[in-house]
């Protein structure tokens, strides 16, 4: 038995501890926010979570600093964010090397899924699907067709082992039966210089980096790599307009380390969505290759599963393991 005294001040501290809690959750964030980035300045995850992050600046009036911090494949950044205290004052860039390294790298010292809290999606971006001019194809079953009549002579390059864009061309490969031999590049650049070259015939390359090519007219986009066709290029099909089932976009987002508040969370959730739904946002998204996708955390949470297991079938396909 406790005296009625005692009772009544347990009952006050709850009280006072919830309206303090509510209190912190309205005010958050109350300083910087660290926003880590797996990449070096520059490339397309970088100018993502640069475009929100200064847009969030400007709406909580608390700079979202963006820490670069590149190496072992997007893996360096994601230990720092799942190892940063849970406090709302370190998010993390989610993008596709989140997903396929849970099972390319044999020895993460975290679980992807398990330690990091999703909070907002922000798009997803298609890889294309591109051929050299000496390719005859002018569509993907035509293309399965030439694959298939010359075994052995067809290369596909990419931007390096277990990039998305070498991982959607070992896809395509697991659901045609196609065989290609796989060059991979320290990078996108050099990948085209030789697609252009005609030393390798097809890649799967991100939309932003081959784009101007497709438009120049000195590579042709045989189909993109969403399940539906991009705004971007009208004109090209969906790969899944002709293989059934094949989709391999680039999904981005912010996460945070594990047990993050959940007021924090929801909040950040709330003004991310706001941003993505702005006219002018909206714009730059689509140019960088995909529409906004406004979702809640626990959505976003899903398909970050999805992708996940997703990506392990593909890598399993493809035989790949990085110690």
């Amino acid at each position: 038995m406790i005296s009625r005294r005692t009772a009544l001040g347990l009952i006050g501290s709850g009280i006072s501890t919830f309206a303090i809690g509510r209190a912190t959750a309205a005010d958050y964030p109350a300083r910087p926010v660290r926003w880590i980035v797996g990449y070096p300045p520059g490339g397309a995850t970088d100018i993502i979570a640069r475009l929100i992050g200064q847009r969030l600046s400007e709406k909580f009036g608390q700079q979202f600093v963006i820490e670069n911090k590149p190496g072992a494949g997007n893996n360096i950044g994601t230990e720092a964010a799942v190892n940063a205290e849970p406090d709302g004052y370190t998010v993390l860039l989610v993008n596709p090397a989140n997903y396929i390294n849970a099972s390319l790298y044999a020895n993460l010292k975290f679980n992807f899924v398990r330690d990091v809290a999703p909070i907002a999606s922000f798009n997803r971006v298609p890889n294309v699907m591109t051929v050299n001019k000496d390719v005859p194809a002018k569509n993907v079953a035509e293309f399965i067709e030439y694959v298939k009549a010359n075994p052995g002579k067809v290369n596909m390059a990419s931007s390096g082992n277990g990039t998305s864009v070498h991982l959607s061309g070992e896809m395509f490969m697991s659901m045609t039966g196609c065989k290609m031999q796989h060059v991979p590049y320290r990078g996108a650049a050099p990948a085209i210089t030789d697609m252009l070259g005609g030393q390798v015939q097809v890649i799967f390359d991100n939309m932003p980096s081959i784009i101007q090519h497709i438009r120049s007219g000195a590579l042709r986009a045989l189909g993109v790599t969403t399940a539906e066709r991009s705004s971007q290029l009208p004109d090209v099909q969906a790969i899944a307009e002709t293989v059934k089932g094949y989709e391999a976009s680039a999904l981005f987002g912010m996460g945070a380390p594990k047990n993050m508040p959940k007021e924090y969370i929801a909040k950040l959730n709330a003004e991310i969505n706001a941003v993505l739904a702005e006219p002018e946002m909206k714009k730059r998204l689509v140019e960088l290759g995909g529409d906004p996708l406004i979702q809640t955390p626990e959505a976003f949470g899903n398909d970050i599963k999805a992708e996940t297991d997703k990506w392990q079938k593909v890598v399993q396909f493809a035989g790949l393991k990085v110690e």
